[in-house]
């Protein structure tokens, strides 16, 4: 899964992940992280998700990572937000109010470049990663993030059925990742309506990942 399989994808306009809403799982479990408004959230792999849209229209400031730039160009047009522009080692930052977005590779991010972060909602990145990349993502984005509380979406399948992304994780490997850092709560656990792209059964999972 290299960075070539997600420009292409954005190139081609092969965007079945990105949602026309915001997410109803943020909408619904994201009061559980009992983040303060004003309080600020980075969405790892965030693409133009409308997700960020949501939690600066709830008063949050909000950070991304996201490889594709074309995705990011779509983002501040939709947002009708001209960014300000710098470079920051291998990193582009675009800003604008209460939005700060590092285009590039996520795993070139450091905690100083990302500065304070007070939650994650990571719905797109952990599901993205194939299993060999998943442990080393994990641990970076608590590195980067300084063990900020998670909300995390997950999807739980036969991967035997389907190729991923998004590809499954199941409960037990979110618990070996994040076990050790957080207290880990399963607050939902839902069927996929009609299974995961029309394919196969699958669960989404919702976590909330909180500094013991």
């Amino acid at each position: 899964m290299d960075a070539s399989f997600w420009h292409q994808r954005w190139e081609k306009n092969e965007i079945g992940f990105h949602e026309s809403t915001a997410n109803p799982l943020l909408v619904t479990h994201f009061h559980e992280l009992s983040i303060a408004k004003g309080r600020r959230v980075f969405v790892p792999l965030c693409g133009k998700t409308l997700d960020i849209s949501w939690l600066l229209s709830r008063g949050y400031r909000v950070a991304g990572a996201e490889l594709s730039q074309l995705a990011i160009e779509q983002l501040f047009i939709e947002l009708g937000l001209q960014p300000d522009i710098e470079k920051v080692g291998s990193i582009e930052r675009w800003s604008a109010h209460n939005l700060d977005i590092l285009i590039g590779d996520i795993f070139a991010v450091s905690r100083p470049m990302l500065g304070q972060i007070d939650a994650v909602y990571d719905r797109a990145a952990l599901v993205a990663l194939p299993e060999t990349m998943r442990q080393r993502y994990t641990g970076h984005l608590m590195e980067i993030t300084g063990k900020a509380p998670q909300l995390l979406i997950s999807y739980e399948y036969d991967q035997s059925l389907k190729e991923g992304p998004p590809f499954s994780v199941s409960n037990e490997e979110v618990r070996r990742y994040y076990a050790s850092a957080y207290t880990l709560t399963l607050v939902a656990s839902t069927e996929v309506s009609g299974g995961l792209k029309g394919k196969v059964p699958a669960k989404e999972n919702v976590w909330v990942l909180k500094r013991p």
